[in-house]
């Protein structure tokens, strides 16, 4: 196995397992948060983080033969904890706001602050 790939594929990236509902099919599906597109699905969850795995796997096999850029997952990025303090209904608001677009407070806090500061 090419080494960079060794390398990518021992990196701890999220991946993220939904049990799909019955009525859609059923079983369960898996992506890795950092990658979009690079998805899998199967009857169990062992079955599901193997198609995810074959799935990062080939995507590395194009990404390093076309010579593009990887990225190293994006929760090791260096952060730094804060405390705020913010009214309960408003926080009511943006926790079924990530809850819906299925991501968490931190990402919706960045996010926000970087489109504000970007007009």
């Amino acid at each position: 196995m090419d080494a960079k790939k060794e390398y990518y594929l021992g990196l701890d990236y999220e991946i993220v397992l939904k049990k799909v509902p019955a009525k859609e099919g059923g079983g369960y599906f898996a992506y890795y948060k950092d990658f979009k597109g690079v998805m899998g699905d199967g009857e169990s969850i062992q079955e599901a983080m193997d198609d995810v795995h074959l799935a990062f796997s080939s995507y590395l096999d194009v990404a390093l033969e076309n010579r593009e850029e990887i990225k190293l997952p994006s929760h090791l990025v260096k952060s730094k904890r804060i405390n705020i303090t913010i009214p309960v209904h408003v926080l009511s608001k943006i926790d079924e706001y990530v809850k819906k677009h299925d991501t968490n407070r931190s990402s919706f806090f960045k996010e926000s602050a970087l489109q504000v500061m970007d007009d």
